[in-house]
């Protein structure tokens, strides 16, 4: 009866740093949370690179494990008691490689092992913060016994660091946007920007101030507003940002599918850009395939989120031929650049490192 008693899969010991990993995990905000296309294209390149039916991006709180992507398992958490990445995350620095869990005395009775979905091969690498806590691995997983070869652990520890690298933006991203909106709401002097905002957009609505094809400002009256807001600026002392944005390869795309679907990228990029704008913000099309925001009292961190934001809503959008992605350049005034011209110039230069950095992102304009 001793015997049997003993039988069962064998727990894994907690991490040292368990309650600060804890901390860390729920700071990260990712449990339970929608799946994302970056996190899954890990997890089947992952199952692709190791020639393994199965493969998780997999997370270990209290008492369960979590699933955040997953490839060849239909489950989307498991007990922690049953979780090979238990184990794994013990030791955060070292890759845990389990070549045959049948000989491995930890998980011989392992219901994972002697059950659906019959795991015999176990490969993790832990996702370790810049802090050094283990929120869970990146593994691969086989039913028969086997090994990887070098070349294909270092690429499973690269795509790790890839996965910690986007919840790493994942996180900054919020905390900006959490920062920037608690800091607008407290900016009394938008009250006034508002109010004087208005007065002006019935002078400009006496301008043909629209854009034919898309129905946003057009040109003519981006410029009038530019030339108001840097006025403005000056005299309260306020920044002002602009964001500079292009459609990628929107020429191939038109060479492609015609000027008639090219048309309609050009309309639901205008209203990406529009939906994801302030209502204090001033969208327009610039020209061509380009489209720009004023973001008035805005600074360098609050122009980032608000380009991010366009660049991620165009990505995320369903498009009819093929994906459609933005490039953004974004430039805020300061003592070396004053002037319209000055502003617009670095834009353009911030939206030039984009497109020459691979296309769909955002850069910056850095001091001179």
């Amino acid at each position: 009866m001793r015997d049997l008693h003993r039988r069962g899969p064998m727990a894994a010991p907690m991490p040292e740093n368990e309650s600060a990993r804890l901390r860390a995990l729920h700071e990260y905000s990712i449990l339970d949370t929608s799946a994302e296309q970056a996190f899954d294209d890990v997890a089947r390149l992952a199952s692709f690179i190791c020639k393994t039916p199965i493969s998780l991006i997999s997370i270990i709180d209290e008492s369960r494990q979590w699933f955040k992507a997953k490839v060849g398992l239909e489950d989307t958490e498991t007990s922690r008691e049953h979780a090979f990445c238990a184990h794994a995350i013990v030791r955060p620095t070292e890759v845990m490689i389990v070549p045959d869990a049948r000989a491995d005395e930890r998980f011989q009775e392992n219901p994972k092992v002697t059950g659906d979905p019959h795991v015999r091969f176990y490969a993790g690498v832990p996702l370790v913060t810049p802090t050094g806590e283990a929120l869970g691995t990146l593994c691969v997983l086989d039913r028969v016994p086997r090994q990887l070869d070098p070349d294909q652990l270092e690429v499973l520890k690269a795509l790790a660091r890839q996965v910690i690298a986007h919840l790493e933006m994942r996180r900054s991203i919020a905390t900006l946007e959490v920062a920037i909106e608690e800091h607008e709401r407290h900016a009394l002097v938008m009250e006034e920007y508002q109010r004087s905002m208005e007065e002006s957009q019935v002078a400009l609505e006496a301008v043909s101030a629209t854009d034919g094809l898309t129905g946003i400002h057009n040109r003519r009256s981006f410029d009038a507003r530019l030339d108001e807001e840097l006025a403005r600026a000056h005299r309260s002392g306020l920044p002002v940002a602009v964001a500079l944005l292009d459609v990628d390869s929107f020429k191939a795309y038109n060479d492609t599918y015609g000027h008639g679907p090219g048309d309609d990228v050009l309309r639901r990029v205008a209203q990406i850009v529009r939906e994801c704008a302030r209502p204090y913000d001033f969208t327009a099309r610039y020209g061509g395939e380009e489209f720009v925001v004023i973001l008035p009292g805005t600074t360098r961190e609050g122009a980032l989120v608000v380009g991010e934001r366009i660049r991620r809503s165009v990505q995320r959008a369903v498009w009819p031929n093929r994906p459609v992605t933005v490039s953004v350049g974004v430039a805020v005034t300061r003592e070396d650049i004053t002037s319209a011209s000055d502003l617009l110039r670095r834009a353009d230069q911030a939206l030039y490192q984009s497109k020459a950095d691979g296309r769909n992102r955002v850069s910056v304009a850095e001091s001179a």
